[in-house]
């Protein structure tokens, strides 16, 4: 077991945290990260990537993460495999215990540990992950122009989703469990006036086919009851949209997070309740949710922990 020492220990990698280990590194403040147990984040889940500014014939997720990785190493970043099992925020410096054994005394801190896409469970699912199914519709659904999509969901996000589709796709089919929508009633007539959107009611998704990539969708209305029927639905894009599930587990309840778990950060900045830990990207983002945002918030949380280090001393 090693004591390591450190001014800025970011937990969890993705654009928010790379982002702050470049601008940290930057400052002098040599930051430790660990990178968590998907080092890169969600993005390296998707394959094509275009609209991440300074890539005009675009990327593949995995590729831009590697870049953010490489550019934080080259001006100063320690990068480390593994987890922040357990942080103790009652005092400066904080002690945080690692997965390899290690104890990390940081003046600061930032998270940056992103927030999880909820899923059906489905095997399939995972199969077809990149290849026509997506947790993203502004991440993926220009791929998707002109072509048949369904929406798994029947709250406002869901809606949100299946009416930015409306926009790119022929035909979009929102497949609802229940016989309403718990979406909020604007966002409810928005979606059932919607000519290209079809709502399937009462609708269980119980897997996916396709040969080398998603073909359609194998579907059960009135799943359990006497009028139960199956049946395929042909679609090129599978889209879920039953929340997220931000990753805080290990910080609260010190860390102060909203109803869904999100970590609030204070007015225009990345602070949280503790003084000297920030948090940046997904993890306090319940609302864009996008690599150019996460980004941008990692920069905002390096800004505040040089900051705060040069008023603490």
């Amino acid at each position: 077991m090693d004591e390591i020492k450190t001014k800025c220990l970011i937990i969890g990698s993705g654009p928010a945290g790379f982002t702050a280990a470049i601008y940290a590194s930057r400052a002098n403040l040599s930051p430790l990260m660990y990178e968590g147990h998907q080092p890169g984040g969600q993005l390296t889940t998707t394959t094509e990537v275009e609209n991440f500014p300074g890539y005009p014939d675009g990327t593949t997720g995995p590729e831009l993460m590697e870049d953010f990785r490489n550019q934080a190493v080259k001006f100063g970043a320690e990068i480390k495999d593994g987890l922040v099992t357990e942080v103790d925020f009652s005092k400066r410096p904080f002690v945080a215990k690692t997965s390899d054994g290690n104890i990390v005394y940081a003046d600061t801190i930032i998270i940056s540990t992103g927030a999880t896409a909820r899923y059906l469970g489905l095997d399939d699912e995972k199969k077809y992950m990149g290849l026509g199914v997506s947790a993203c519709a502004t991440c993926d659904g220009f791929f998707y122009r002109g072509k048949r999509v369904a929406v798994v969901g029947g709250g406002d996000t869901a809606c949100e989703e299946a009416l930015y589709l409306s926009n790119i796709a022929a035909d979009v089919f929102l497949i609802v469990r229940k016989d309403y929508l718990r979406a909020s009633k604007v966002m409810q007539r928005r979606v059932l006036d919607k000519a290209n959107i079809n709502v399937l009611f009462n609708t269980n998704t119980v897997g996916l086919y396709g040969d080398d990539a998603l073909e359609g969708a194998h579907l059960v209305e009135g799943l359990g009851t006497d009028n139960e029927q199956r049946f395929d639905l042909p679609v090129d894009g599978f889209f879920l949209a039953i929340g997220h599930t931000p990753n805080t587990a290990v910080f609260t309840p010190a860390i102060e997070v909203d109803e869904a778990g999100y970590i609030k950060t204070q007015g225009d900045t990345t602070a949280t309740n503790i003084p000297g830990v920030f948090a940046a990207g997904d993890v306090a983002d319940p609302r864009y949710r996008q690599a150019i945002t996460a980004a941008g918030m990692g920069c905002k949380a390096a800004l505040d922990v040089e900051r705060f280090l040069a008023e603490s001393e």
